[in-house]
């Protein structure tokens, strides 16, 4: 089924680093600006900060990012979120969630980027995706039944995390739900010894653009172009 774009080697180097870390943290700051800025009461927020510790990201910089959201600070966050629906190279459908707090600069550099591919109206593309609640979480436990887990959180489907977002003698699960019950299944989880990495409400394809392993790599390098700007938040594509 499938998530989000996994931008490939977004660790090689400082500047790549620099750019995840920024990207957390402003995911921290929109979860605790949208809901509780407590992480026990708010799935995202928790799930960002979970996130940002995996990084390596400072505690001090977490705690500032959700006092910044939170209205805490002399800071004012005016971040707003943007779904771009278009085309990368070859047809194949894509949304770019950004979260910024300029959304003509935002809207110039996409058009940019999607030069390469096409850029659609709202409508265009969101139509070939199912929007779902999408948890990730691990345990620390091989071979756990992650089967019998989805059940008992409540979650519709899940599927096996990729081998290397699994610590060693862990499980690691991706649970898909309805978006009224993204809370719940998160809250259930973590009572259940997982630990939540993901909760978000997702773009999940319905379908997935047949294309050669050459065109592939041609689109790979098209959304890891457009997942590298400061403003990206999430992309997703249907393609496996």
């Amino acid at each position: 089924m499938g998530a989000q774009w996994k931008h490939a080697g977004r660790l090689e180097n400082s500047g790549k680093r620099g750019a995840l870390i920024s990207k957390l943290v402003k995911e921290i700051t929109v979860a605790a600006k949208g809901g509780d800025p407590n992480p026990d009461n708010n799935p995202r927020l928790r799930a960002g900060v979970e996130a940002a510790k995996k990084a390596s990201v400072p505690r001090d910089t977490i705690d500032r990012a959700i006092k910044k959201g939170a209205g805490l600070l002399d800071e004012q966050v005016q971040y707003e979120t943007i779904a771009y629906e278009g085309f990368a190279p070859h047809r194949v459908p894509v949304i770019v969630e950004c979260v910024t707090e300029n959304k003509n600069r935002t809207a110039a550099d996409i058009r940019v980027l999607f030069r390469k591919g096409s850029l659609g109206a709202v409508g265009s593309v969101s139509w070939m995706f199912d929007r779902q609640g999408v948890v990730e979480a691990t345990i620390p436990k091989a071979g756990m039944d992650i089967e019998g887990a989805a059940i008992e959180s409540g979650a519709q489907n899940v599927e096996p995390l990729e081998a290397e977002d699994v610590p060693a003698g862990h499980t690691g699960a991706r649970f898909f739900c309805e978006l009224t019950d993204l809370d719940s299944v998160s809250k259930a989880l973590t009572q259940g010894g997982w630990t939540v990495t993901l909760s978000e409400f997702s773009y999940i394809a319905k379908s997935f653009a047949e294309i050669t392993d050459e065109q592939k790599k041609e689109v790979a390098e098209f959304l890891n172009a457009v997942d590298e700007h400061d403003d990206v938040h999430r992309v997703y594509a249907a393609l496996r």
